[in-house]
């Protein structure tokens, strides 16, 4: 296992950017693995606020106390994101702790209280937990929730093991129904994820039209101090390292796998009538060798 890497390493990065941008219009997202197991997170949220730059994380809510939530907004957060993937036993499930349900609704209920903080639930949505989305609906309402994201399952990793994980083309299309329907009930606003063109659904599922942004307006330093763009993207696609390489200069003149997507008009995005508006799918999507794993337009 990696360790962790030392914060002020972290903040040295965002020292090297600061010349080039402004602060207040960039936003700097903690993610992990889980973002509250590291004890130093209020003193890079803290350093990060000092240096005028927005800041938030995303975390599964476990170890998410109020006396933490407390500690956390002192240090300057300003965005929130917490994880609830199913009502209480598929989501413990998906998530392999029996306590973590109950943890996150009482993390996300805290949460929706407070007026100072973007807040927004997230769900991967899987073959079990599709036929609870009406009932997970009623409780993130009746919790205070506003946003909330949903997120499909890719064939990559864990999930490539585990069949229920993925949607059918079927379920796929229950998933869009019933996010533009509850749309249409302005209760609580659900959004499809960024995960890839949809198809007669644009415009109906998301605030946007479909648009990869990883390597456009997204960069990300990983653990190991990788420079990469979404972290949801796999190794392979990492443009260079903290430990070697310049942050910013990585940044201007690297990033061209992202920035010029020709080459993803390969197998079955070389001849597809969508490619204009899809430019070949969310990067995360890719292979090792840049071929496309998943495809919702297949499914539709």
């Amino acid at each position: 296992m990696l360790p962790d890497m030392p914060a002020d390493d972290f903040l040295k990065v965002v020292d090297s950017i600061k010349p080039h941008v402004d602060p207040h219009v960039l936003n700097i997202v903690i993610t992990g693995g889980e973002p509250l197991v590291r004890s130093d997170l209020e003193y890079v949220g803290l350093e990060l606020y000092k240096r005028e730059f927005p800041w938030g994380c995303v975390t599964n809510g476990l170890l998410l106390t109020e006396e933490r939530f407390e500690s956390l907004r002192r240090a300057g957060l300003h965005n929130l994101t917490i994880s609830l993937d199913g009502l209480e036993e598929n989501h413990n499930w998906m998530r392999g702790n029996p306590r973590s349900f109950q943890r996150a609704y009482e993390a996300i209920k805290m949460v929706a209280k407070a007026d100072d903080i973007n807040f927004d639930v997230v769900t991967c949505v899987n073959r079990r937990s599709l036929p609870e989305l009406e009932k997970i609906k009623e409780k993130l309402i009746e919790a205070g929730v506003k946003r909330w994201r949903l997120f499909t399952i890719f064939p990559s990793g864990r999930a490539a093991q585990y069949p229920e994980f993925e949607l059918t083309k079927e379920e796929t299309e229950q998933l869009m129904r019933f996010i533009v329907a509850t749309r249409k009930e302005g209760r609580i606003h659900p959004s499809f994820c960024c995960e890839g063109f949809m198809g007669a659904y644009e415009g109906k599922v998301r605030d946007y039209f479909f648009d990869c942004q990883a390597g456009v307006t997204v960069a990300s330093v990983l653990l190991d101090g990788g420079i990469g763009a979404c972290p949801s993207i796999r190794a392979d696609y990492r443009q260079g390292n903290i430990y070697e390489d310049d942050f910013w200069d990585v940044w201007q003149n690297k990033y061209e796998a992202y920035r010029n997507r020709d080459w993803m008009k390969t197998g079955q995005c070389a001849d597809c009538s969508f490619w204009r508006y899809c430019e070949g799918n969310g990067m995360h999507l890719r292979d090792s060798e840049g071929k496309l794993m998943h495809c919702h337009m297949k499914k539709e």
